[in-house]
């Protein structure tokens, strides 16, 4: 009889490596002289403090030990807040305060809906009735999954649909008939889900906070207003192209290894037959459920409801689950805590390097290197920085940080306010590279389907093709569309 020797594994090398650059590249940054002041075309200078640096500091070992997965990605969110106190680069009560911000509550109650519909069975029933019209062709079920989830973005915010949409793709990917185990089909399910949630939020102010601040935040600059339909108008052909661009994607990219289910219709209408009627949570969960999307879409042309601040609206929702005994205290404990830390982390060092100061100097830096530029190659950096700024923080502070500066020069390139505007929503509502870039991307990680090493090697090709899109509505769509992208002369 012979033992069987339990084979240790090695000493991880790579991962050491990378732990080891994101300390480096903090400390490096943190204890290097002061770095010159970014100027502004008006002559403002804007310095780089001590607590600004160390801020870029905590962002480039964030960056580095959440692509590289040194740690847990809600570890490496405590070192965040760990860090910032211990540096004195912002007092513990702030740095730490944000990691409860409405935002982050905002995706716990999110998940929480999702966690309700798969312990009460609807997810798996409309999963099956999915199935039953998109057929057994994989391609077709990418394209279902996609259409599905940039229609409900419409009506309601996009971390709520990815955490109710999450749920269906597992009992989907359950009949693909490889268990649990990683396939080309799971990471294009669950990626394209989340990228997808990016591309139909864009489309109206109901989709993400981001479109309604950025507008607000626009008119106190310029004193113009944007509308509920003028944002679908111009950005409707632009996210369902892209919707529709991603399905071709992803079957290039992440193509499925089989063409077919064999039997899957019949299998989901017997599941689906199997389940019987509605039972009393299931209607119970709907109800409850719909009655908060309806108020949260309501809010956008009731004012009396704008009052009432969303997170608090969805987490009553959370309150009414445990009221009603849908959930119990033992439910708590599937709660994906790791992806709610990395959201907790994401805003704390999203507003450091917004109180720091740090992000203002990295923008100003950034756009001034283009002010002597055509208009269009303006419009594109803007975008671009954007883009890879909401990467990091929110994607409200990519913005903010960015359309003051842009405006400025803007004028001087003859580039109309509108067009930046626009550019810069469409390429804030989908952060491929991170999954601190949104909520999806996080809630998509959870399938396990994937590392956040290769959700950002896909993100790069993904990103490369938004910006080719951007940049193509730019210059030839928006101003067929009647958008002003040039100053009248």
């Amino acid at each position: 009889m012979t033992a069987e020797v339990a084979t240790k594994p090695g000493f991880d090398f790579k991962r050491l490596f990378f732990m080891l650059l994101g300390i480096a590249l903090f400390a490096i940054v943190y204890y290097c002289p002061a770095w010159p002041d970014a100027v502004d075309p008006g002559g403002q200078h804007f310095v780089l403090s001590k607590e600004a640096k160390g801020a870029i500091g905590v962002f480039l070992l964030a960056g580095t030990w959440w692509v590289f997965e040194v740690v847990p990605i809600g570890v490496t969110s405590l070192a965040i807040g760990v860090l910032q106190a211990m540096f004195f680069i912002r007092p513990p009560k702030v740095a730490f305060k944000d990691f409860m911000d409405p935002s982050v509550l905002f995706i716990f109650a999110s998940i929480m809906i999702g966690l309700v519909f798969t312990k009460t069975g609807l997810t798996k029933r409309l999963a099956y009735k999915m199935l039953m019209v998109v057929g057994e062709k994989t391609s077709r079920i990418y394209l279902g999954v996609f259409v599905v989830t940039a229609l409900l973005t419409h009506i309601m915010a996009h971390t709520a649909v990815a955490a109710t949409v999450y749920p269906l793709l597992l009992a989907i990917y359950s009949l693909y008939g490889e268990g649990d185990k990683p396939t080309k089909f799971g990471k294009g399910l669950f990626i394209g889900m989340a990228f997808v949630a990016g591309a139909g939020s864009i489309v109206t102010l109901l989709g993400a906070a981001r479109g309604a601040v950025a507008i607000g935040f626009y008119n106190q600059i310029l004193g113009k207003d944007i509308t509920f339909f003028e944002l679908t108008y111009y950005m409707a052909p632009i996210g369902w192209a892209m919707v529709f661009l991603l399905w071709g994607f992803f079957m290039i990219f992440l193509k499925p290894e089989k063409d077919v289910i064999p039997g899957l219709r019949e299998k989901a209408r017997e599941l689906n037959k199997q389940m019987g009627p509605l039972s009393r949570d299931e209607k119970l969960a709907a109800v409850l459920v719909g009655g908060v999307i309806l108020v949260m879409s309501l809010r956008s042309f009731i004012p009396e409801l704008k009052a009432i601040d969303k997170t608090s609206i969805i987490l009553l929702s959370s309150i009414s689950f445990f009221v009603f005994k849908i959930l119990d205290i033992n439910d708590l404990e599937d709660i994906p805590w790791n992806i709610i830390l990395l959201f907790a982390g994401a805003m704390s060092i999203g507003f450091c390097l917004w109180d720091t100061g740090a992000a203002k100097w990295m923008a100003v830096n950034w756009l001034v290197l283009f002010q002597d530029s055509s208009g269009f190659v303006f419009i594109m950096s803007i975008a671009f920085f954007v883009m890879m700024m909401t990467n990091f923080i929110m994607n409200v502070a990519a913005i903010a940080i960015s359309l003051p500066v842009a405006l400025v020069i803007a004028p001087y390139l003859g580039v109309a306010p509108e067009v930046i505007l626009f550019a810069a929503l469409v390429v804030a509502g989908m952060p491929f590279l991170l999954l601190v870039g949104a909520a999806p991307n996080a809630i998509a990680y959870d399938s396990k389907q994937f590392t956040t090493g290769e959700f950002f090697m896909y993100g790069i090709p993904a990103s490369i093709l938004l910006m080719i899109v951007t940049g193509i509505f730019v210059k030839f769509i928006w101003p067929i569309m009647g958008m002003p992208v040039t100053l009248p002369g």
